[in-house]
């Protein structure tokens, strides 16, 4: 079946569509028509769009707009649907009742309803009116930024934080539908950050990190990274020190990823916290005696774009410490899967990849090993291809360690080639 959003031009081989059908801004089938106050109708993605990005002209007539409402054109939209069903046999696919967009009144309402929901413990009616605003935000990006536009962030976390420390065992279902909301707001503002950053909301994350359902850890991980994202990092790491589990819940999620996201989350989450600490910190030293140096070497190995800078952000980092250095030059994988991925993934990851690199070849062994697998021709082209001041240093200094070897020691090792032939050290 074909897509409406393309309806126009792959079918109008075969069939002519009404011109008053279709929006005048991207002349595609209107799905869900609307008016202006200059009387000209247009499909509201596309007129939002138009709004949202400055403009206070009706783009067909010019004419400067007196109000932004949009009516909804029911008669239009019916005679839409009709003339679809009408060329069904062509595959026009009929198009859905548009759903009305929620108010800000309508938001305004509903926050209002669970601060007093809150206020008196009514743990049934709060969850009510949270899974409101969760299907709110189902229906629509439109709909998701009304909601986060009127503070309701601020007073979900507020909403969360008194649950939680009343009896979060008691209301586990509410407050797992509350961080399924969070998980999608960004920012969450100062105010619902402290919230969520007092002790007895971070140990209801940290449960739900363990405990919960695949959907509620990736909801959990995801505020936790929001948290944690924030000028306030180092004294949310400070309370996170007194929470038992939160290394190894973060750790497992790398080990045995839930989705590409929960990943991503868990990886800014795990950066944010040992970057906030001291180099002898217990909770850097506790990530490595679990062997997160290990599996994070192993996940770059096949991982996308993202997740690879986010790993070896979180590398780069690790290395800043001597356990953490000690950890990484005992990793059969680590330079090999370091020069393979140098010029291969983005830029950021080749300053990291070179960052990495330059922290570990104080030893001999290692500098060795880096010429083994080919890192003195990749640092060459490095410096072909242009790179930052910072890395270009780096590169500088790391040519100047390797070439004392460069002639004494046989390349063996192709980087360009698969890992099958190291023997993995877990």
């Amino acid at each position: 079946m074909k897509n409406n959003n393309r309806l126009c031009e792959d079918l109008d081989a075969e069939i002519n569509v009404p011109t008053h059908f279709r929006c005048p801004i991207s002349l595609d089938l209107m799905k869900d028509p609307v008016t202006l106050c200059t009387g000209i109708t247009y499909d509201r993605e596309n007129i939002e769009r138009w709004i949202e990005a400055g403009n206070e002209t009706c783009p067909f007539t010019k004419q400067v707009l007196e109000t932004f409402d949009l009516i909804p054109n029911h008669i239009l939209r019916r005679m839409i649907q009709d003339w679809c069903v009408q060329n069904r046999s062509l595959g026009v696919e009929r198009i859905p009742t548009p759903r009305i967009p929620v108010s800000q009144c309508e938001v305004s309402e509903v926050c209002s309803r669970i601060v007093g929901a809150t206020r008196s413990g009514d743990g049934k009616k709060c969850g009510e009116l949270v899974r409101k605003i969760k299907n709110w935000g189902k229906e629509s990006e439109r709909n998701k930024r009304c909601i986060m536009e009127n503070g309701t962030a601020c007073i979900l976390s507020a909403s969360f934080e008194s649950f939680a420390r009343d009896s979060f065992e008691k209301h586990i279902n509410l407050l797992v539908e509350i961080l399924s909301v969070l998980s999608w707001m960004s920012p969450l503002g100062k105010e619902g950050r402290s919230k969520l950053g007092t002790e007895s909301s971070l140990r209801c994350i940290i449960w739900l990190l363990r405990n919960g359902d695949l959907s509620g850890r990736q909801s959990a991980v995801l505020v936790l990274k929001e948290i944690l994202h924030s000028d306030e990092r180092r004294i949310i790491t400070n309370t996170l020190r007194a929470i038992e589990g939160v290394v190894e819940a973060l750790f497992f999620l790398i080990k045995e990823p839930i989705s590409p996201t929960a990943t991503k989350a868990s990886l800014m989450a795990i950066y944010c916290m040992i970057s906030s600490t001291t180099k002898n910190d217990m909770i850097t030293s506790r990530f490595l005696e679990m062997g997160l140096v290990g599996v994070i070497v192993e996940a770059i190995v096949e991982a996308d774009k993202s997740v690879c800078e986010k790993a070896l952000g979180v590398l780069d980092e690790i290395c800043n410490t001597e356990k953490g250095k000690e950890a990484a030059c005992n990793n059969a994988l680590i330079m090999a899967v370091l020069v393979r991925k140098v010029l291969r993934v983005s830029e950021w990851a080749t300053e990291l990849s070179v960052s990495i690199l330059w922290k570990l070849c104080d030893e001999e062994s290692v500098r060795i090993e880096a010429i083994q697998v080919g890192t003195f021709k990749k640092l060459l082209v490095i410096l072909q291809v242009g790179c930052g001041e910072s890395t270009r240093e780096k590169v500088k200094v790391l040519l100047k360690l390797l070439n004392v070897y460069n002639n004494r020691v046989d390349c063996c090792v192709d980087s360009s080639m698969g890992f099958k032939y190291l023997k993995k050290p877990f």
